[in-house]
């Protein structure tokens, strides 16, 4: 009579082993860090495309185009997620926090950050998930359109007030700032690019 082979793994087990390892390929096939190509977004989305949902869905609640709300998270973090301010010392050399409380994606500031989780009801939101940044910067576009009168396309001119603030801009003492224009100009000439890039991808 011919010995019943045991299997060596019970179904179960082995319905488990499957399950880690999809599991592990799926987190090993998702791209960690900034993307590859930042001035290409067709490129971009390709490699990430969960972005290109989150930011087509922030343009869809807020009315903030695709192509400025990219140019700006460009220009702030260089899609980084875990991007901080640079840290302060005391007399030179003792670490003393960072210059300001911004991070992540959309380099949002933790009391913009707060009113914005207050005011969208998005008390989870995290800076540095690329959905609730692209979102917050779609929020905050729409703030700036209602509290400004600045158009949604017009890069230049949101950026300006995204990062001085609205009550900033308003006081016009960014055009003393030539740092800061020229940074204008760069999210600017980045949104025209993603803008073009767009129409073909």
């Amino acid at each position: 009579m011919a010995r019943t082979e045991q299997p060596i793994l019970s179904a179960a087990r082995l319905a488990g082993v499957l399950a880690t390892a999809l599991l592990l390929g799926s987190c090993a096939s998702t791209p960690s860090g900034p993307p590859r190509s930042q001035d290409d977004i067709c490129a971009i989305f390709d490699e990430r495309p969960d972005w290109r949902d989150a930011t087509l869905a922030s343009a869809a609640r807020w009315g903030a185009p695709v192509e400025v709300q990219m140019a700006i998270m460009w220009r702030e973090s260089s899609f980084r997620g875990d991007a901080k301010t640079p840290k302060k010392y005391a007399l030179g050399f003792i670490p003393w926090g960072r210059i300001s409380s911004a991070e992540g994606y959309s380099q949002a500031i933790d009391g913009t950050w707060d009113w914005y989780r207050r005011e969208t009801g998005n008390g989870g939101a995290d800076r540095d998930d690329f959905e609730d940044s692209a979102d917050f910067v779609g929020w905050y576009m729409a703030k700036t359109r209602d509290t400004n009168g600045l158009a949604m396309q017009d890069a230049f001119n949101q950026y300006l007030a995204y990062h001085e603030g609205h009550t900033g801009y308003r006081s016009g003492n960014w055009r003393s700032k030539g740092w800061l224009i020229g940074a204008a100009d760069q999210v600017a000439s980045q949104a025209n690019r993603y803008r073009a890039q767009l129409a073909s991808c």
